[in-house]
């Protein structure tokens, strides 16, 4: 019998349920530190004006820490929701204008088409918004044709298991995320950092 998807408990589409989404998210402490290692990675690539692409970027969190720490940075933010694009509009104020955003579902079979070739990709608590682990593979396969030759895939979601999260439909524990990114093509696959029930893999 064929797993069912994992209904969300919430529509990010809505604006209400957005703006509550946004306002617990901040309570998180261990985003910070998941927010550091992101900028960390992207600096260590070392060229001049630097490519990305972040995939589920909500209400602009990562975005705003990225565009504070960086320069040169090109960045496209990715997301299904209109609602989700504005708050992160509002949060980056001036620096907005210098982002490209992009309403996409990546649960779509062609949400990459036209897109890259970046520098990077970057996603943060996105990928179990596929609403089931199954799909994970197809998405990492399709996030590699965007990437340059060698160029990094940063992915940074809840894990399932110990000290993380119960679902193990929704959620891949963090062998499971790398065995699924190897399946996609990647050759090298590496843990960054673990915070909280959040872990971070570089694939390459």
């Amino acid at each position: 019998m064929r797993e069912t998807d994992v209904p969300s408990p919430v529509d990010l589409r809505d604006p209400s349920d957005a703006r509550e989404w946004e306002r617990t998210a901040q309570a998180r402490p261990e985003r910070e530190d998941i927010f550091r290692a992101f900028a960390a990675e992207l600096q260590v690539l070392d060229r001049g004006e630097l490519s990305v692409l972040e995939l589920g970027s909500g209400p602009g969190f990562l975005a705003a820490h990225l565009l504070g720490a960086m320069q040169n940075l090109a960045l496209t933010l990715v997301d299904f929701s209109q609602v989700m694009h504005d708050l992160a509009r509002c949060r980056l104020g001036e620096c907005a204008k210098e982002v490209r955003f992009l309403e996409l579902n990546f649960k779509d079979s062609n949400w990459n088409n036209g897109l890259g070739p970046f520098d990077a990709v970057i996603t943060n608590q996105a990928v179990h918004e596929l609403r089931h682990k199954r799909y994970a593979e197809s998405l990492h396969m399709q996030v590699k044709r965007v990437l340059k030759p060698g160029a990094p895939y940063l992915v940074c979601d809840h894990y399932f298991g110990e000290g993380g999260m119960a679902n193990s439909q929704l959620y891949m524990s963090t062998d499971e995320q790398k065995d699924a990114l190897l399946r996609a093509g990647f050759k090298d696959v590496a843990q960054v950092i673990q915070a909280g029930s959040l872990s971070m893999l570089r694939a390459a």
